[in-house]
């Protein structure tokens, strides 16, 4: 029985899940989950922190199942970041960031997503309202994670 899926695996069902959906400046989301890997990658990650920062957005956006989760292969701690990184559809952000911060790896991955989705050349195409929206709930989010910089 084979063992775990490879990075280039969880990259192409990464892909795929995500294929054909566009983010909300327009741009396709699988450009933000590759930025959010390689940000990952950029900052020391773990193997299996690039795995979540692949597969971050996949059971929260509905793309994957948390049945999909609980059966493929990979190592629980990739499992238990994408978990973390799920934000329930209620959920407060306070009690949604503490989840990161008692996840082990899930900081560094949500580190990277916030960068990918506050770059300003993204945010830019963004209408004004919901760029100070985003731009004032990102900066919440870093202040909960205790983390210095966008």
């Amino acid at each position: 029985m084979r063992q775990t899926w490879s990075l280039a695996e969880v990259e192409a069902i990464a892909l795929r899940a995500h294929s054909g959906r566009l983010d909300k400046a327009g741009r396709p989301y699988t450009r933000h989950i590759a930025e959010v890997a390689e940000g990952v990658r950029a900052r020391g990650g773990s193997a299996e922190q690039i795995a979540a920062g692949w597969l971050h957005d996949t059971v929260e956006d509905h793309r994957l199942s948390l049945e999909w989760l609980r059966e493929v292969r990979l190592p629980q701690s990739v499992k238990d970041m994408v978990l973390a990184l799920t934000r329930g559809e209620d959920e407060d952000l306070e009690s949604y960031t503490r989840r990161i911060l008692e996840t082990p790896g899930a900081r560094l991955v949500k580190e990277a997503d916030l960068a990918s989705n506050s770059a300003p050349d993204r945010l830019a195409l963004l209408d004004e309202v919901t760029r100070a929206r985003l731009t004032a709930k990102y900066a919440r989010t870093r202040e909960l994670l205790k983390l210095d910089t966008p």
